[in-house]
Formats: structure tokens, sequence, C-alpha cells
């Protein structure tokens, strides 16, 4: 008995050593809390602001009727009732509102063909074409919601019978805004990402001064590998659940973003989450040798792990390599758990897989961890 407390104590005493060091490591690296706090703090608030005017109203465009009909002109006059559009001018050929488009005048054009009516009349597909300028996907979003909304109406007018009573109800982002629909996987992300680069970041100035990043007091060979993982991972588990906080509760309030999930369920979803993401980026900092190479990667992977969550494309598209790639990274499981939470006010329950498979990384992660903890301390003489 006195032996187990006296191994607890040694233990405790070893883990605290190691976590105390690590966080002096973390606040004497500059460009370290640069990442961590700058970054880790300014991205949601700048996605925020850049994404805060999710809805564009009223966007002017430019309607070329080359039918004249009073089905085209039906169909101009309820599309420029709807939320998303203004037809600005009506022009007479294309070209015209080509013209009004290079000028900035209008954000779109719609082009009504001349046999427009024709081909409603005898039971035909009729098309209706549409130009938007693409310098933002809010213009093109607006064009083709609402023109699609016109042509359903409009279909659903021509027929004689109606089968089948359906009744539309989008309950969780009426409006379709852009920053419900982008800032919550990106904010999630920004923890993943930030904390494995500042990770990565210590790891590779260790490396560069030929110093390990798993080095450990002599009394403690042989028998440390657990504290040490336990240490360290500590330190940045603490630093990053008050920056997950921060992202994931108060800034969605900060924007007036839906908050369908309570504060308890959420600070789960962060236990969960950022006991993931610390292992993770202990498994893969490992790998790196330089400082410098934590920038190629923000570049390179930061984009490939943002549409790996499936917040633009349904998982069930994706190709066999790319669904199993995704499993690689706890975002993936996180942000689609917060979405359902956050957004479509879904319970813990409703979330239990993304959390057994965070718990599986977690486990997998922090094995790997321990191995290349292993495997560096043998290359650096500081075997265990």
């Amino acid at each position: 008995m006195k032996r187990t407390i006296s191994y607890t104590r040694q233990w405790l005493s070893d883990w605290y050593r190691i976590f105390t060091r690590e966080l002096k490591h973390i606040f004497s690296d500059s460009g370290v809390l640069v990442i961590f706090f700058l970054a880790g703090l300014a991205y949601p608030v700048l996605y925020g602001l850049i994404y805060g005017n999710s809805c564009v109203d009223d966007m002017p465009v430019a309607m070329v009727d080359c039918c004249g009909s009073s089905g085209s002109r039906e169909f101009t006059r309820k599309l420029d009732a709807t939320r998303e559009l203004h037809i600005a001018y009506s022009c007479a050929d294309l070209p015209e509102a080509r013209r009004l488009m290079q000028q900035r005048k209008v954000k779109g054009a719609v082009l009504i063909p001349s046999d427009f009516e024709a081909k409603l009349a005898a039971g035909e597909q009729a098309c209706v074409s549409t130009y938007a300028d693409m310098s933002s996907f809010l213009y093109y979003k607006n064009l083709t919601m609402a023109v699609n909304m016109v042509m359903l109406d409009k279909m659903h007018g021509s027929r004689p019978a109606q089968p089948v009573k359906y009744e539309a109800n989008l309950p969780y982002n009426r409006t379709f805004a852009y920053n419900v629909f982008f800032l919550s996987a990106v904010l999630l992300l920004v923890i993943q990402q930030t904390m494995f680069y500042g990770m990565s970041m210590l790891t590779g100035t260790m490396r560069e001064e030929n110093r390990s990043f798993s080095i450990m007091p002599v009394q403690m060979k042989g028998r440390g590998i657990s504290r040490t993982v336990a240490g360290r991972g500590a330190a940045y588990w603490l630093i990053y659940m008050a920056i997950g906080v921060y992202i994931a509760i108060l800034t969605p309030a900060m924007f007036g973003m839906p908050r369908n999930s309570s504060f308890q369920d959420i600070f789960v979803l962060l236990l969960f989450y950022v006991s993931a993401c610390v292992v993770f980026s202990m498994t893969f900092s490992s790998f790196i040798r330089h400082r410098e190479t934590v920038f190629v990667l923000f570049l390179f992977m930061s984009p490939i792990c943002l549409f790996l969550t499936g917040f633009s494309w349904p998982e069930s598209s994706f190709p066999g390599f790319w669904k199993a790639f995704s499993w690689l990274f706890p975002s993936t499981f996180a942000v689609k758990a917060f979405i359902n939470m956050n957004t479509a006010g879904a319970g813990l329950a409703m979330a239990a897989p993304q959390l057994v498979a965070l718990t599986i990384q977690v486990i997998v992660y922090y094995l790997l961890s321990c191995l290349s903890y292993i495997v560096d301390a043998g290359k650096c003489g500081n075997g265990f």
C-alpha cells in the first residue's frame, strides 16, 4: 500500500514537472503564441466579420425577355418579388446585359428564350438561362435559388392536377444564410489546425536544435512514458479547452448564429474533441523535422480537412479512399456533431456515434503518441 502511494506521488510529481515545463516552452516561443492565441482567437472573429452579412437581399440583375409573352412577364414579376433578386434593368439582348455586368451595375442576368411560352403551352420543357457574377458565391446562390423557386412555382401552377400535396419546411436555416452553413464547420476546424501547427513548430524547433521532445529527467528513465505524454498533453488541453469555449460557444453568440444546444452539451463535445486533437497533434507532430514545414502543411491541409467534414458535400458521395482518409482527423466527427447539436438542436444521444469515434481516436492516438516518444527517446539516447 505504501509502495502504491509512493509511486502515485512520484507519478504526479513527475507529471506536474513535465506539465509546467511544457507550458514554459509554449509561452517562451513567440511563434507558437501567435498561432495559439492570435490565430486561435482572431480567426473565428475574422471569419465571422467576413461572412457576417450572410444574406444578400434584392441583388440587382438584368432581365433579357426574348419571349415578351404574358407568361414571361409573369415570370419576371415573380422573380422581382423574391427576397433574393431585384430586376434592375430590362435588356433587349444578352450583349447589353453582359455590358451591365462588366460595368458592375448588376450581379447577374436572366435570359428567357423566345420559345418559352410555346413550350409551356405544349407541355414541353422550357429553359431559362442564368448568368452570375462569380466574384462572390452569394451572387450565384441568390440567382440560382430565386430562379429555381419561381420555376417550381410556375411548374406547380401549370399542372392540371396535383397528385401529391407537398409542403416545404426549412426549420434550421430558413434564409440559407452562408455564415450558418460555413462557420459551423470552420470554427471547430480552427481548434485542430492551430493546435497541430503550434505543437509542430515546437517539435520542429527542438529537432533543429538536436533536442528530443520526449526528453525526461534521469530518474524517470524506464518508467516515464505515460506521465510524459500525459504531462505534455495536459498543457495543450488546458489552453485549448479555454480557446474551445471561446470558439464554439462565445463566437456563435457574438455573430447571432443559432444555438439550439445547451452549454453543457457543447462543453462535453469539447472535452472529447480537444482530447482527440491533443493526441492527434502529438502523434503527427513527431514527424516534423523543421519548423517552417508547418506553413506548407497549413496551406495544403486546411482546405482538405474542411471539405472532409462533409459540410458542403454529402459524405455518402465520398470515394472510399477519401471517406477512410477523413477518419484520421478529429474534425471530421466533431464538426458533424457540432452542426447537428448547435444548428439542429440534437442532444448528446444523437451525437453518440461521433463521440464514440472521438473516443476511439483518443485511445489509438494516445498509444501512437507513446510509440513516437519511445522512438524519439531511443534516437536521442534518452531511452525508456
